[in-house]
């Protein structure tokens, strides 16, 4: 049995993207497949997922709003509905590209394997939109954050650098595996004015931290807050990710 969890809070995603998410893994993995998704609003979640409550982190505001919460994986089964085992944790906004079973069978003592974050390569630090850990096994990060929180939010940023620096042992998936959207995707600028997004070929999983998320890329709107940044945060249409999303529905393999 494989196991693939994700977590959806608040209103940025809807029920679409657990949908999607779920389609896409089903058609990128052999074998059984338990899916579970933990989230306020369980409404519009197709009937193969397995829904259970978000939980909730003893944080302040907005920490307890934002990537802290995905802490609350670390703790033990008791905490997470019985949950056991190897998981591999996918974000909403990921696109699944390639085949999922190597993500099962790379060095399966390891309790935590994780993404290379490529917006800091080579500095140690992992993603958070892609990995593998085991329920209980660095139960620590969780506590250590709630009993140490004013000087951890101080000193970490975000929580997939204090995960980083705290985990006692880190590994990354082959770095072929893991790609960013905006980094190994969009073409360099000005190409990317008249250059649409490619999907790089031995990517089996693309990563949408911050903007754009996958349902502006794929539209090619790359939404800015400050005006001037419209002077190189252009992109065409990635025609591929609604590709990809068709294929899933239809259930064709990738």
């Amino acid at each position: 049995m494989k196991q693939v969890i994700c977590m959806k809070w608040g209103q940025l995603y809807g029920a679409e993207y657990v949908n999607r998410l779920y389609a896409m893994v089903r058609q990128n993995l052999t074998g059984d497949l338990r899916f579970v998704c933990l989230t306020d609003d369980s409404s519009g979640i197709r009937s193969e997922v397995e829904c259970h409550d978000c939980p909730t982190i003893d944080l302040p505001e907005p920490q307890r709003r934002l990537g802290w919460r995905k802490l609350t994986l670390y703790r033990g089964s008791e905490h997470l509905f019985g949950l056991d085992g190897d998981w591999l944790y996918l974000d909403l906004d990921v696109v699944v590209s390639g085949g999922l079973d190597p993500f099962f069978e790379f060095q399966p003592e390891k309790t935590f394997v994780v993404m290379q974050n490529w917006t800091q390569p080579g500095k140690g630090i992992g993603n958070t939109s892609v990995y593998r850990f085991r329920v209980g096994a660095d139960a620590y990060l969780f506590d250590n954050l709630i009993e140490n929180q004013t000087r951890i939010l101080t000193e970490f940023r975000n929580s997939q650098t204090y995960i980083s620096r705290s985990v006692k042992e880190i590994t990354f998936w082959p770095d072929e595996w893991c790609v960013l959207f905006k980094t190994h995707c969009v073409p360099p600028w000005p190409f990317r004015f008249w250059k649409e997004p490619v999907l790089p070929p031995t990517a089996r999983v693309v990563a949408f931290p911050g903007d754009p998320n996958p349902h502006d890329a794929v539209v090619g709107h790359w939404p800015v807050k400050k005006p001037y940044k419209k002077l190189y945060k252009q992109i065409r249409p990635a025609r591929w990710i609604q590709q990809i999303w068709d294929r899933a529905e239809r259930g064709e393999a990738s």
